[in-house]
């Protein structure tokens, strides 16, 4: 039978924790699907909110939902990790439990897969939605990637939501990582992207929800910045060790990479009068950055 023809299931991974309150639209995008051969694996996160008494009551005994629930609270990237080993899909694509997809988002993410057996991931657009759903923004992120780059060394946000990905490719990468607590996406698609090619579909099938626990939003961007940053040194070190023919860094761009974000840690840190903490994160950004931009950090220092 020619792979064009095969019927794909698709699993739809959401990890949620403390989203019972936004679950029913997600739940509800999802029966709308114009494709309808899918599952979906949930795992929560040891919610300390009514999430699971919620999913429940969506779901009752509709066998293609599946509900797990970690004993203990174990963070975003083993979560993550557990829903995908408990995916059976063909492809895979993660939803946030307080977001929502279009209806043609599965149908068009399986016909782009058949139709690119050598890609290993393929990611849209998202708009940007109030707590209702209401359009606010068109997501400013999402793209394809310049010939001869990568995503590590092109950056951009050019892979953002929706994102879906075969199996087959995500089992020859190191999974995702258990102990990421933030960025786990970044961490999968650069590894995603070692294992095949990308293909960007240039429309809008992510809602993305804006609210006062959205990465963007708060506090927990300076977290997301710090896994994001720890996600870019593994993937480096990765193409490195194993000499991946796939774009990576330079030495002195790795260099400045470092600098840069302890850089920035310094300044964080001395707009809260932390003394020993900005020291110890301005010379470490001495140590990682180029002789020649020192003078210029030092007198930044005192300004």
């Amino acid at each position: 039978m020619n792979s064009k023809d095969t019927v794909m299931l698709f699993s739809i991974l959401i990890a949620n924790y403390n989203n019972g309150h936004f679950f029913k639209d997600c739940y509800i995008s999802i029966l709308n699907q114009a494709y309808q051969n899918w599952e979906v694996i949930i795992v929560d996160d040891c919610s300390t909110d009514d999430s699971v008494e919620v999913i429940k009551d969506c779901i009752k005994n509709d066998v293609r939902f599946k509900l797990f629930t970690n004993p203990l609270n174990k963070g975003c990237g083993y979560t993550k990790n557990r829903c995908a080993e408990l995916a059976r899909g063909a492809i895979i694509g993660f939803l946030d439990p307080d977001d929502t997809i279009t209806t043609d988002a599965l149908q068009i993410m399986v016909e782009e897969h058949k139709n690119n057996p050598e890609v290993a991931i393929i990611t849209s657009k998202y708009d940007l939605v109030d707590l209702n759903l209401n359009f606010k923004n068109l997501g400013s992120h999402g793209s394809s990637i310049p010939l001869g780059k990568s995503y590590l060394t092109f950056g951009e946000g050019a892979l953002t939501a929706f994102a879906s990905f075969k199996k087959e490719f995500y089992v020859k990468t190191a999974n995702i990582d258990y102990k990421m607590k933030r960025a786990v996406d970044q961490d999968l698609y650069y590894k995603l992207e070692e294992q095949g090619e990308h293909l960007f579909i240039d429309k809008v099938l992510y809602n993305y929800r804006i609210h006062e626990n959205s990465i963007s939003a708060n506090e927990n961007l300076f977290k997301a910045k710090y896994w994001h940053f720890y996600a870019m040194i593994n993937a480096y070190e990765r193409r490195m060790k194993f000499n991946l023919v796939i774009d990576n860094f330079t030495t002195l761009q790795i260099k400045k990479l470092k600098s840069n974000y302890y850089y920035s840690r310094f300044e964080r840190s001395k707009t809260r009068n932390q003394f020993c903490v900005k020291y110890y994160f301005f010379f470490k950004s001495i140590i990682a950055f180029p002789r020649y931009k020192i003078r210029y950090k030092l007198k930044s220092l005192f300004r």
